[in-house]
Parts: structure tokens; C-alpha cells; sequence
């Protein structure tokens, strides 16, 4: 089958299917409370939709632990319900991405159950399973992972652990297995004949492992890293998926990247190669952080932020394709971060800014629910009020460590991944509109002036601003095609750019600034504005103003 390069027109919203909307009242957000609002959806204007996992699932990690690739965890709804949202989608002009959870499986699937009760056990080698040291008192390696903690589980009072880059209900899938490999195309081909439009690989850099299976220098974090991340068959497994699956139908692939370089982005995206279109990139979201550790913390610089922004449309410009992001569901919310004001009468117009700065960049743009509304962090203030696995295995490490409680323990409310996990804010209703029942992570009464009722109504709310920043990608060609120029990137205050295309070309001014800023270019005369967050306009910037021009039309 031809495949077409659909996804650089696309304007991908993303979903958590647990806080989008409760259509049962149960607390939790389901399937056809997906189908109730995807005319609000099409009223925004995007035209793709990322699904994170709907899978079967014991929600050890809300979804990411999949114990039956082939069905719908039942509180979401059937499979049935699933292909009706799919078929109402498609009616809509609305594609369909699911997230593919291939790193790992949980440790309720069948495979991994038969593996670890049955040494001879078919499915034995599915896993990573190796030899601890010591007698088995010991794991194999000191490898840590991504949650805190070590890789490996002891299984039983045997002297065998199996390896987890994540909780230990989440085992490592041995992808060196060549029957791991059949068993992926085969689910792939599952949904993908069913007429879902891509996937979103979860950690997909991961799945290739050294096989040495060697202790590393002790890191505060990730040690072992350079034996998972980007590991030896990656590029080699990615090309037998394509080949064997994605290349016979016309669908896209995004792969969450984890600690890769420009030059590791460049190999996975090179069309060439046939692996993945684009990759989610996570450099300029560690702006705020040092190491790449979102827990230490540091402040926000603009300058900072779109040269990291800018080193990847530089590099990847007509080599690979980039995806856009400042939210999803493991980062938190974009008010208060990122330069913006959380709260007061500037919270909205900063980020109107950020939104503009980020949105007309090359590649395909993406939107957390919610974060077309506005919405802010719950504000939680004891652990108790966390769900997220995440942060309560860090949290037990701080209370055991005065080190890593002076280092981190300040921030570690601030960046848990439940801060973008509370429902969606339809209404000011109870419970926000989302249910009628307490939900599964209730938010604060604080936020709820920030909601869709409220917003569809005010034509000037973020809503609207972001579905004209939709109109205006779906309107010129510039915004897809045009080379990306970064002016000024010295200046700490405003981001400005320009995208060409022949005569055409797009001007973004947006400035990070909280006081009247001077505007360095110097003549506008021969540019039309499309948009602004300001209704009137003076010769300096206001306060967080934008401005997108094109001239050449």
C-alpha cells in the first residue's frame, strides 16, 4: 500500500481515556464518554487523535501495564464500544493512534505467568530472566530504572530475577526473541485491520538491550542506561516492524524517544531507513531541570528554551520530521511553567504565547485535553492525594535518603505526572462535568474556572485561540513545508521566528516578558497579521503579547 505523509497535516489531540469524560458515572472516564465529546473535538479543529492505552489492564500504571493486547479494559467499555468511537471518528474526518505498549507487558499477562510457574514453559524466554549473584541474594546487575529502584525482581525464593525498567509489575519483553517479534506484528495487524491509523510507541527506544548483562558505574540515576537506551537491534527491530507490518498500510508512527541525541533522532526518523516518522523529542522539556531529572529543579530561561526548540528544526529540517509538544500525560501542565503565569489576569495571554511559540514550529503539533482550556496543576499537597505510581516509589526513596529528600523533595509535587491526570473540566457543574460521582482523582474547586462551557461561549478564551492557530496551520502551506529561522535568539525575552516558503512567509512574535518589551524589528509594513492574543496594539510588545504575520501572499 502507498503510504501517504498524512500526519504532517495532522493536529493530534491526545486522550486519557481515564479522565476525559465518565459517561457511566463510575468515577471513571470510559469509552462512549470519548464518543459523547468528539464533536468537540471536531469544533477545535483537530483531525487525529492519540488514545493513551485502553488495553486490558490491572492499572498497575494506568494502562502502561497490558495483560491482554487484543481487548478493552473493561471499566472503559468493549470492543464493540471501541469500534463504534473508531467508526464515529473516522465519520468526522478524525483519525485514530493508539498507544503500543511493546517494552514490556504486565506481570498478569499470560505470557508472564506460564514463564515464571514453569521453567520449561514456552514462554520462558519471552522474558529477561537471569541468574542473581550471591546464591540469587543479590540481582545481576545494580542497573536502576526509570521509577527509582532496581531493574530486576526476585521471582520467588528462587536464585533467577527478571528484569523491569519500570515497576515490577511491568517485566521487560525479550525482544531478541524472535517469537516476541511475531507475536508484536501480529497485534499491530490486529488493530491496524481494524482500521486504527498509527501508533504511538511507548518508550520504544528502550526495547533493545546489551545482552552482557554487566553492572555499571553507580549514577544517582539510571545507572545502566547505556546497556537499554538506544540499544544495539533497535534500528533493526524498527525496520522488521515496518516491513512486516506498518508497510502495508497507510498509517504513521510517533515513538517516545528517551535520552536520545539529535543525531539518535536522525537515525530513527530518516525516511530512508523506514522505522518511525517522527519521534517525541524531550529536550526542551528539561529546561526546567538539570540532567534531564525532572525533580532537580531549575529556573526557566527563554533562551534556553528555543534553542532547544530550534537545534531540532534546524537538524531534522528536510531529513526527518518533528513532532510539537509542551504537554501530555507524563509532563505536567503548561500554566505556570515554561515562563507563564499560573494565575492572575495575565495567566491566559502567557499562554496564548507559549501556545503560539510552539505551534507554528515544522512538524505535527499536539494537544493534551485540557490544555486547549487552560488547565492548571490540582495543587495537591499530601502524597496520600497521588495516585501515580511514579511518584510514590520516589517519595518511599526521599523518606529513606536525606540527600535525596534535601535534593529533591522540594519539587516532588510540582512535576508528578498526576498534576496532568485530573479530569477533564467540561463545566463548573460538580465534579467539573466529568462525572457525577467523585472521580478516580479529583481536582481542586479552585480550577474550575477553567472549562470547556465557560470558554466556547468567551471568543476570546484559549479555546478559540488555539482553534485559530488550527485554521491557520489547515490554511497555509508555509506552517508545513517553510524553513524555520530563529532572529534574536540572544534576546532573553522574546521568541521570534520565521518560516519561508518561495515568497511566502510566516513571522511569529511572542514574547516571555511581564513589562512592555521593545519590538526589534524594525518595519511590519509589508506583513499582514492573522494573530495576536491583544485586541489593540502599541508600538512595544504588551506584557506575554503574540503576533503571527505572513506576507507573500
Amino acid at each position: 500500500m502507498k503510504h501517504t505523509l498524512w500526519y504532517k497535516d495532522a493536529i493530534i489531540y491526545q486522550i486519557y481515556p481515564r479522565s476525559f469524560c465518565d459517561a457511566n458515572n463510575d468515577g471513571l472516564g470510559d469509552i462512549p464518554g470519548i464518543i459523547s465529546k468528539l464533536d468537540y473535538l471536531k469544533e477545535l479543529g483537530v483531525n487525529c487523535v492519540w488514545l493513551s492505552p485502553v488495553y486490558d489492564s490491572p492499572q498497575k500504571d494506568n494502562g502502561y501495564d497490558i495483560s491482554n493486547y487484543r481487548d478493552i479494559y473493561k471499566p472503559f467499555g468493549t470492543l464493540e464500544d471501541f469500534k463504534k468511537m473508531l467508526s464515529e471518528m473516522h465519520k468526522r474526518g478524525i483519525r485514530l493512534i493508539m498507544d503500543l505498549v511493546v517494552n514490556h507487558t504486565s506481570n498478569e499477562h499470560p505470557w508472564f505467568k506460564s514463564a515464571i510457574s514453569d521453567k520449561n514453559s514456552p514462554y520462558r524466554d519471552y522474558y529477561i530472566i537471569k541468574k542473581g549473584k550471591k546464591n540469587g541474594k543479590k540481582p545481576p546487575t545494580n542497573w536502576t530504572g526509570f521509577f527509582g529502584g532496581s531493574t530486576w525482581e526476585r521471582i520467588g525464593e528462587s536464585d533467577e530475577y527478571y528484569l523491569h525498567l519500570f515497576t515490577k509489575e511491568q517485566p521487560d519483553l525479550n525482544w531478541e526473541n524472535p517469537k516476541v517479534r511475531d507475536e508484536i506484528v501480529d497485534i499491530l495487524r490486529y488493530w491496524l485491520d481494524m482500521g486504527v491509523d498509527g501508533f504511538r510507541c511507548d518508550v520504544i527506544t528502550l526495547i533493545s538491550k546489551k545482552q552482557d548483562f554487566k553492572s555499571r558505574f553507580p549514577t544517582i540515576a539510571l545507572c545502566g542506561k547505556d546497556a537499554y537506551v538506544m540499544g544495539p537491534k533497535l534500528h533493526t527491530y524498527l525496520r522488521e516492524l515496518y516491513d512486516r507490518a506498518y508497510s502495508d498500510y497507510d498509517c504513521m508512527t510517533v515513538g517516545e524517544s528517551v535520552l536520545c541525541s539529535l543525531k539518535d533522532t536522525l537515525s530513527l526518523v530518516d525516511p530512508e531507513r523506514k522505522e518511525l516518522d517522527m519521534i517525541f523529542n524531550f529536550s526542551h522539556t528539561d529546561v526546567d531541570n538539570y540532567l534531564g531529572v525532572k525533580y532537580l529543579y531549575r529556573d526557566f530561561k527563554l533562551t534556553r528554551f528555543k534553542n532547544r526548540l530550534a537545534k531540532y528544526q534546524y537538524g531534522l529540517y528536510q531529513k526527518g520530521w518533528n513532532s510539537l509538544f509542551i504537554e501530555n500525560h507524563d509532563q505536567r501542565r503548561s500554566v505556570g511553567r515554561y515562563g507563564t503565569l499560573e494565575r492572575g489576569p495575565l495567566s491566559i495571554t502567557s499562554s496564548k504565547s507559549l501556545g503560539a511559540s510552539y505551534f507554528f514550529l515544522q512538524g505535527t503539533p499536539f494537544i493534551y485535553q485540557g490544555q486547549e482550556i487552560g488547565m492548571r496543576n490540582p495543587s495537591f499537597k499530601s502524597i496520600d492525594e497521588y495516585q501515580d505510581v511514579e511518584i510514590h516509589n520516589i517519595y518511599n526513596m526521599t523518606k529513606k535518603s536525606r540527600f535525596l529528600n534535601a535534593l529533591i523533595g522540594k519539587h516532588l509535587f510540582d512535576v508528578s505526572r498526576d498534576n496532568a491526570r485530573t479530569p477533564m473540566q467540561w463545566s463548573k457543574q460538580d465534579y467539573f462535568g466529568f462525572s457525577k460521582v467523585t472521580p478516580w482523582l479529583n481536582g481542586t474547586l479552585d480550577n474550575i474556572d477553567r472549562n470547556v462551557e465557560d470558554e466556547l461561549k468567551d471568543n476570546d478564551s484559549l479555546f478559540h485561540f488555539y482553534k485559530r492557530m488550527i485554521e491557520i496551520r489547515k490554511k497555509y502551506k508555509v506552517v508545513i513545508e517553510g524553513k524555520f529561522d530563529l532572529l534574536y535568539k540572544r534576546n532573553k525575552d522574546l521568541f521570534i521566528y520565521t518560516r519561508t516558503l518561495g515568497k511566502e512567509q510566516l513571522l511569529v512574535i511572542c514574547s516571555f516578558a511581564k513589562k512592555d518589551t521593545k519590538c526589534p524589528i524594525s518595519s511590519l509594513d509589508n506583513y499582514q497579521l492573522l494573530l495576536s492574543n491583544y485586541q489593540e496594539h502599541k508600538d512595544k510588545l504588551q506584557p506575554f503579547e503574540c503576533r503571527i504575520y505572513i506576507k507573500g501572499v
